[in-house]
């Protein structure tokens, strides 16, 4: 399993940017996939979900702006941001949950700079 994230960039405040993640190892049986960000000196915290049914969740700070899709079972997302404001600016993560072993996989993380 090796995730690649992909995307990140500069944007200045009000732009959009979209992120990527895909599974370049050998294909597993995915619960959900997730992107997280961390920012300078902060936690690493969840910004989206996606289950392997479908089902999507986001953080609060990010609802109404950032949209998750892909196919879980095709072991790929995406991260759709519009509307980004400096505060979105963060190392971006993806993270994939295992569906039998529960066991987190992670990204190299690709980085998102929000500013004018």
């Amino acid at each position: 399993v090796q995730l690649q994230a992909s995307g990140g960039g500069l944007v200045q405040p009000g732009g959009s940017l979209r992120l990527s993640c895909a599974n370049s190892g050998s294909r597993f049986s995915i619960y959900a996939m997730r992107w997280y960000r961390q920012a300078p000196g902060n936690q690493r915290d969840l910004v989206a979900v996606m289950t392997s049914d479908g089902s999507t969740s986001y953080a609060d700070s990010v609802k109404g702006r950032f949209t998750i899709s892909g196919d879980v079972a095709k072991n790929t997302v995406y991260l759709q941001m519009n509307s980004l404001q400096p505060d979105d600016t963060a190392v971006y993560y993806c993270n994939a949950e295992a569906v039998i072993t529960r066991r987190s996989y992670w990204g190299q993380g690709t980085l998102v700079t929000v500013s004018s």
